[in-house]
Formats: structure tokens, sequence, C-alpha cells
């Protein structure tokens, strides 16, 4: 063996037994007569300080102090009060699950934000900082109807089939009730235990989150109506952020919602830059592209597929002035913020539909804009009662998302 060699493997050595507790080296008195200092061993005690040798003196080893335990966990109640709270006030938690998860957590902080409180993270003190949440009825019982068993049909896998029905409907009650408000399908089977909600008849009760707007898209304007235009929402700016996967809305620099998102992909990322909102549909028809998607290119290969909560786009378009792109909902709610898009913002349908109701055609969009969300305000901005719309635009043609 070389001398280097020979070094380097007598270095790693003592780096092995000094990290294990196993090296003694020098006893103190030679080591103090090298060094003028006392014997010490190579390694922090986790604290900026070092262990001492053992020796008679000192055979026992330093106590490693107790690791500052977690704040306790809200319970199930009052985390669902808590996302039933941020969801009413729009600032999406995600989907609803009694726990205080990533997006619950980031839409907390954004409310704290946007009304100049600095709140703490969910725990033992957080309903006591937050009392407005503390009131909330966590869950309620909702009667399956047979206006939603007429809700369910199949969806079959291929697109070239997808295109031939007249709508890409739920597949099941649960999925329904799960969009309806706005809940995890795992969450509603743990609070119906024993209970198939795949199949549930008419006049079946079932317990859910109390939510107060729950999003029943019969009441949605069908077919690829167009948004009512809303001239006083103009000035506002949603601020894409892909990275933290927050859409944030403002209003004179004032935060006033945030919802969680998944914003395109590796493939096709979400482009950045400044951009407007150039038509807004409800329930829309969706040129299915596969190079369009893929690649950003569109093709004469292409399939028209019908509205629904099922479709691509979910159940609320908003283009934007950059073809093919635009912020929409999703057939797959519990995958925002963890999946990718083919470069759009994709929200869950209930946020989409939140989302149309606080922007309009000529609404800026920041994708990536800023390198961080808005700082806290001065004061808190009290939001009115939007005015009536001026004028409503014609419908939409059957192709309406130009995807």
């Amino acid at each position: 063996m070389s001398l280097p060699a020979r070094l380097t493997a007598a270095v790693f050595t003592v780096l092995v037994c000094a990290g294990c507790g196993q090296d003694d080296t020098l006893p103190a008195a030679r080591h103090a007569a090298r060094t003028g200092h006392p014997a010490i061993q190579p390694f922090d005690d986790g604290h900026g300080g070092f262990v001492p040798p053992r020796t008679a003196a000192n055979a026992t080893p330093a106590p490693v102090p107790a690791a500052t335990p977690k704040p306790p966990a809200l319970s199930v109640d009052d985390a669902t009060r808590l996302q039933i709270f941020l969801d009413h006030e729009n600032f999406g938690p995600g989907k609803l699950d009694g726990k205080s998860g990533e997006f619950t957590k980031k839409a907390l902080v954004r409310y704290g934000r946007a009304h100049g409180k600095t709140l703490p993270l969910p725990g033992p003190t957080l309903m006591a900082a937050l009392p407005e949440a503390a009131k909330v009825r966590p869950f309620t019982e909702y009667t399956v109807t047979a206006d939603d068993v007429a809700q369910i049909g199949p969806v079959p896998e291929k697109v070239s089939d997808q295109g031939k029905l007249k709508a890409l409907t739920y597949t099941s009650v649960l999925e329904l009730l799960g969009e309806r408000f706005h809940a995890e399908r795992d969450f509603l089977r743990r609070l119906n235990p024993g209970m198939n909600l795949d199949a549930l008849a008419a006049g079946r009760r079932v317990k859910v989150p109390a939510i107060e707007d729950p999003l029943n898209v019969t009441k949605l304007a069908q077919h690829g109506h167009l948004i009512v235009r809303r001239p006083e929402f103009q000035p506002r700016v949603v601020m894409v952020y892909t990275k933290e996967k927050m859409l944030d809305v403002t209003e004179d620099g004032q935060l006033i919602a945030s919802f969680p998102i998944t914003p395109g992909s590796t493939t096709l990322p979400a482009p950045p830059g400044t951009w407007k909102i150039e038509n807004m549909a409800s329930m829309p028809y969706f040129r299915y592209d596969e190079a369009m998607l893929m690649h950003g290119v569109r093709s004469d290969n292409f399939v028209n597929l019908p509205p629904g909560p099922n479709s691509p786009v979910g159940v609320m378009w908003m283009g934007l002035n950059k073809s093919g792109i635009g912020l929409h909902g999703t057939a797959n709610p519990e995958t925002i913020g963890r999946a990718a898009s083919h470069g759009c913002i994709r929200l869950a349908n209930w946020d989409a539909v939140k989302l149309s109701q606080l922007v309009t055609t000529g609404t800026t969009v920041k994708i990536d804009g800023t390198p961080k969300p808005p700082a806290p305000p001065a004061a808190v901005k009290a939001s009115g009662t939007a005015a009536v719309p001026a004028d409503v635009q014609p419908p939409a043609t059957d192709a309406n998302v130009p995807h």
C-alpha cells in the first residue's frame, strides 16, 4: 500500500472510531503534554461543544438533551373546522381530509398575511388565535338524491370513445360527493365506515364536511357558455408560483384569495411571463390533441370531448392570450399539487369555479412573475359585494377551448 493510501486509511479509521465512541486514542496526560490542552474527542455534542473523553473521573457519557416534542396535531374535528373556514374564505386548503397538511398550512399563512395576522401553525393554540374557525361546524349529514344518481355514468378509457359521449359524468356517487363537498374520498370513507359509498342509492344519508358552498355542477352554465364579463375585476392580478404550487389573487397589491395548483410539467412547463385572461367558459368542450398536450404544437389529429366533471379541463376554463394555455379545473382533484399538467394551471374544480368568480377577461396573470409571494398588507381591506355584470358574452362554440 502506498503512503497516501495508508494515510487515508488511517484517517478514515480514526473518524469511524471517534464517531462510534470506541476511540480513546491518547491518554490525557500525554495529550496535555503535547498540546497544552485537555484531551477531547473530535466530535460535536450537537450543541456546539465537544464531548469529553471517558476517564475514571468521567465514566458516564454526557447526557443527550431530549428532542423538543412537536406540538400535538389538531383533532380531526378541529382540522376540519380549519379547512372549512379557509375554504370559505377563498384560501383553499386543497381537498378536505381532516388533517393539517402542506396546503392547509400554506392557506393558513396566506390568510394571516391577507388579514394582517401572525397565526400559529396548526396546534393547541391555533383555535384560540382564530376563534372564527373554532365556531365552524365540522360535519353534517347529506341525503343522496335521485338527481345525484342520475349524474353517474361510465367513462371509457379511450379518448376516442369518450368523444362519442354526451357528457363526461361522475363515475360513482363517491366521486360526486367528494367533489361536491371538496373532500378526499378516503376521508368520506372514514367518516362513513361500513358503507359502500360508490353505489349509494337515492335516500341514503351520509356524513360529510359541513361546507357552505357545495359544488353542484348541474347549477353551472352548461355546454361551454362563456362567463359573464366583470370589468371591476379587470385590475386584479393572478400570481402563479410554480415551485410553491400556489396561485394568489391580489387587488391593489392586497392578497384576497389563494388556491393550490398543479402548474405544467417538465415536458411542457407553465410559460413564465405576464399574460391576460382572454376567454372564460363553464362546462367547456375540450379539443383533445395529443401533439398539443405533449409538445405544444397543434395537429389535425384530435378529438372533441364533451363537457363534464371528468373532462381533462374539468368544469371551468380561463384561457390566456398564450395559445393552448389556461387556468382550468381537473378530472382528478386529489392530484392537485402532486402531479403534472400539460403547460396549463390546474385547480380542483371547486377552486376553479371560485377563481372564475374573482377574475374576468382582461385580468392579468403573472406566472413566476416575482421571486416570492406578496408582503403582508399594511391594513386589511374589506372586500365589497361584486357589482351587477355589465354585459354577457355570447355562448361558445363546440370547440371553444383552444388546447
